[in-house]
C-alpha cells in the first residue's frame, strides 16, 4: 500500500503546476504555501527532484490513458476506447520517482464508466505499488453551474447525484471520495447538499472525504477573498473532509489563479499561504477525531438551505453536547465527531453567517456539556478564550473560521 502520503493528518493540496513555475524558487514557495502536493503534474524529474528536497508530493498525470467525461458525449465508452491492455503497457513503461505519492486515472466520469473504472483502480493500485490511484468527481451540478438538468442526466449517467455517488461506491474501490465543487460559481446551498451525499456515503463505506474548491474565479473582475477560502475549507471540514484541493496555481481554468502566467505571485499567495497555515493549525487536533454528522443550526430565515435536504434545527443536542446553538440567532454549520482513538466527543463549528463575506463579523457558539467532562476549544490560533457562566460555555468564532470544541 502506498505510504507517502500521510493520510493521518490533514492534507492540502492544488491543482496544476504549469512549466513556467518549477524553478527551485517555485517550488520552495509551494511548499511555503502550505501545500502539500500538486494534481495535475507531468513527469518531469528535475521538477520531481525538487519537490522532493521540499517535501511536496505530485499526483502525475499523463502516466496512464487519459479520461475526462466532459460535457457527457462519450459516457460508457471507456473500456472500448482505454482497455486494460493500455494501463498494463503503462506500468510495465513507469519509472518510479519518490515524490510521486499518487498516479492521475482520469476526471468527472459517467456512472456509466464506473465498473471500468473499478478494474482500472484495482490494476493501478496493483501495478504502482507506492501510488494511489487519484480519480475526480463531478460535483452535483455536473460539468459547469449552468449545466441543463438533461446535460446533467447525460454527464452523470444517473438520474440523481445520489445515485450517481451510490453507483461509485458499488463499483470503485477507492478508501476516499474526491469531488469538486466551485461554490462561488455555483451555490452555497447546492454545496451542503453536495457535502451531505458524500460525506454520508463515506460514513457508509468507510472512506475519507477528499474535495476541491476554488482559490480562483470564473468571473475576470472578481478575486476571491480571504474568508471565501476559509468558509469553503471550514464548512467542508464540517462534513469530515481530510484533503483539501485548491483549483487553481497556476493556470489551468478560469481567472485569478496563485500564480499569473509568467509565474508571478498574484493576491491570491499570500491569501491561500495565510488560509492554508491556519487550516493545518486547526487540522492538528481535528483529525484526531472523525466525522458522525452533520447539523445546520440557526438557519431559519436564510437561503442557504434551499434545495439542501436537510432541515436547520434552532438548537443541538447529541448526548455530549446540548443546546449548541448561536446566542446571537446566527448560523452554524456543525459537525458532530468522535475520537478515532477512545471515548472523547467533539464538534467542529464554522460560523456560517456570511458565505459570501459581504459584511464579516464574529459569531458566537453556545453550549452545555452532561456529565463530568474536561471541555477544551481548538482555533486556528490554539486554544480559543472559553467563557462559562451557569453551566453554558460560549466560544467567539472569527467570521467564516471555525473552533473544535472537545469533551473528554
Amino acid at each position: 500500500m502506498n505510504t507517502r502520503m500521510d493520510r493521518s493528518r490533514l492534507n492540502i493540496g492544488a491543482y496544476i503546476l504549469a512549466p513556467y513555475a518549477r524553478t527551485e524558487e517555485h517550488i520552495r514557495d509551494i511548499a511555503a504555501a502550505g501545500v502539500d502536493f500538486i494534481v495535475c503534474m507531468e513527469y518531469d524529474k528535475p521538477a520531481l527532484d525538487l519537490f522532493l528536497k521540499y517535501g511536496v508530493g505530485a499526483i502525475v498525470s499523463g502516466i496512464l490513458p487519459g479520461w475526462w467525461g466532459g460535457d457527457g458525449h462519450n459516457a460508457g465508452t471507456m473500456a472500448e476506447k482505454n482497455p486494460l491492455e493500455k494501463y498494463e503497457e503503462a506500468a510495465r513503461n513507469f519509472i518510479d520517482h519518490p515524490a510521486i505519492w499518487g498516479i492521475d486515472t482520469g476526471d468527472e466520469p459517467s456512472a456509466l464508466d464506473f465498473e471500468q473504472y473499478g478494474k482500472i483502480i484495482d490494476l493501478v493500485e496493483t501495478r504502482f505499488s507506492r501510488q494511489f490511484a487519484y480519480l475526480n468527481l463531478y460535483p452535483n451540478y455536473a460539468s459547469v453551474a449552468q449545466t441543463t438538468g438533461e446535460q446533467r442526466v447525460s454527464q452523470l449517467g444517473t438520474p440523481t447525484y445520489e445515485e450517481y455517488i451510490k453507483r461509485y461506491c458499488e463499483y470503485v474501490p477507492t478508501d476516499y471520495i474526491c469531488y469538486d465543487f466551485y461554490m462561488y460559481s455555483a451555490s452555497v446551498s447546492g454545496a451542503y447538499e453536495n457535502l451531505r451525499i458524500v460525506s454520508d456515503a463515506c460514513l457508509r463505506t468507510g472512506r475519507s472525504l477528499w474535495i476541491v474548491l476554488q482559490v480562483n474565479s470564473s468571473r475576470p473582475e472578481e478575486w476571491t477573498s480571504e474568508n471565501r477560502l476559509r468558509f469553503q475549507a471550514y464548512s467542508a471540514m464540517a462534513f469530515g473532509a481530510e484533503s483539501i484541493i485548491w483549483a487553481c496555481y497556476t493556470a489551468g481554468w478560469w481567472h485569478n489563479q496563485v500564480l499569473d502566467s509568467q509565474g508571478n505571485k498574484t493576491e491570491q499567495y499570500e491569501k491561500l499561504k495565510k488560509v492554508n497555515a491556519e487550516i493545518k493549525a486547526l487540522g492538528v487536533p481535528y483529525m484526531k477525531y472523525r466525522r458522525v454528522s452533520t447539523h445546520f443550526v440557526g438557519f431559519e430565515g436564510t437561503p442557504y438551505l434551499a434545495g439542501a435536504n436537510q432541515a436547520p434545527l434552532s438548537k443541538l443536542n447529541t448526548g455530549v453536547f446540548f443546546d449548541v446553538c448561536d446566542p446571537d440567532g446566527g448560523s452554524l454549520v456543525v459537525g458532530e465527531m468522535a475520537a478515532r482513538c477512545g471515548g472523547s466527543r467533539a464538534l467542529f463549528v464554522c460560523a456560517a453567517n456570511d458565505p459570501l463575506d459581504k459584511s464579516p463579523s464574529p459569531q458566537r457558539v453556545s453550549f452545555r456539556v452532561g456529565g463530568e467532562r474536561l471541555v477544551r476549544v481548538y482555533s486556528s490560533s490554539g486554544y480559543a478564550t472559553l467563557e462559562r457562566s451557569d453551566g453554558v460555555y460560549t466560544v467567539e468564532i472569527a467570521p467564516s473560521s471555525a473552533v473544535l470544541i472537545v469533551a473528554d
